[in-house]
């Protein structure tokens, strides 16, 4: 990591980072300097995951680190709503909440707002879809089993969990300043139930630190073999909206994963044919 690079991290730690910040700060600037270092993803040519392994709140507006009220390991949790569960490998529907494949962003709210999955599970704690669930605990056996420590730091949020959060924001930093750093309620990943948080208990996490540790490397790199792929990369604000967040990881399902890797393409919006969602402007069609 070169001396420009390291600076910028170094200055960049002390700030608190986009929609998953662990407590309300001022917007960061992007770090500058070259790309991360991280390994790019692999794509193995087979159509399942490469490893195999046993199969929330979101952050509080005081400073908290983000918590789950979840039931024990392993249950099955039933969550507010009606939406229908995706099935696997379930078609590029880029709307419908309950695809795998739905884009959530600034101008692409869940439709309707309040929407959430008919099933949860836990997983260490945290809640997530059944698909997700179920990667989710296969990428952290096979990250263990390579001896790289990697935690769930944040999984589902709820509308009510969200709206919460982000008033938080917007009591103590303003709207704008909000806009920059929590998703407004119904346009959260993490309500979706595919959005995970990871980190490694470092002191990084949630952090832009946590690009220099281990278990950022190791999901850049085999995340998508498990159906994971880094939602906000480097550079991409102007695309996602979102600053740099190596540790916010989406469930595409592998064969997605792995075709958006293939493709070359640095976002999931242009992997799916969409307009950049910088901001709440009008809506993207």
């Amino acid at each position: 990591m070169g001396a420009p690079r390291t600076g910028a991290l170094l200055l960049a730690a002390v700030l608190l980072v986009t929609g998953c910040a662990p407590d309300p700060g001022g917007a960061p600037p992007e770090p500058a300097g070259t790309p991360p270092a991280a390994a790019a993803p692999s794509v193995p040519a087979s159509s399942g995951p490469a490893h195999s392994g046993p199969a929330s709140s979101g952050p509080a507006p005081s400073g908290s680190a983000p918590s789950a009220a979840a039931p024990p390991p392993g249950a099955a949790t039933t969550a507010p709503g009606t939406g229908p569960a995706a099935e696997p490998g379930a078609g590029p529907d880029l709307d419908d909440p309950a695809s795998l494949a739905v884009v959530v962003n600034k101008r692409r709210p869940l439709d309707p707002p309040d929407w959430a999955p008919a099933a949860l599970e836990d997983v260490e704690g945290h809640l997530l879809r059944p698909e997700a669930a179920a990667a989710a605990r296969g990428l952290l056996a096979a990250a263990r089993a390579d001896g790289v420590p990697i935690r769930i730091v944040s999984g589902y949020r709820s509308f009510a969990e969200q709206s919460g959060t982000y008033a938080g924001w917007v009591a103590r930093k303003g709207r704008a300043a909000a806009d920059t750093a929590s998703a407004r309620p119904g346009h959260s990943e993490h309500q979706t139930g595919l959005a995970v948080d990871v980190g490694d208990g470092s002191g990084c996490d949630l952090q832009v630190c946590f690009d220099g540790t281990a278990a950022a490397a190791w999901v850049a790199e085999h995340g998508p073999e498990h159906g994971f792929v880094v939602r906000y990369p480097w550079g991409e604000h102007g695309t996602t909206g979102y600053w740099y967040e190596p540790w916010h990881l989406r469930y595409l399902d592998p064969e997605r994963a792995r075709e958006l890797v293939r493709s070359g393409a640095a976002t999931l919006e242009e992997f799916s044919g969409l307009p950049p969602a910088p901001d709440y402007g009008p809506a993207a069609g």
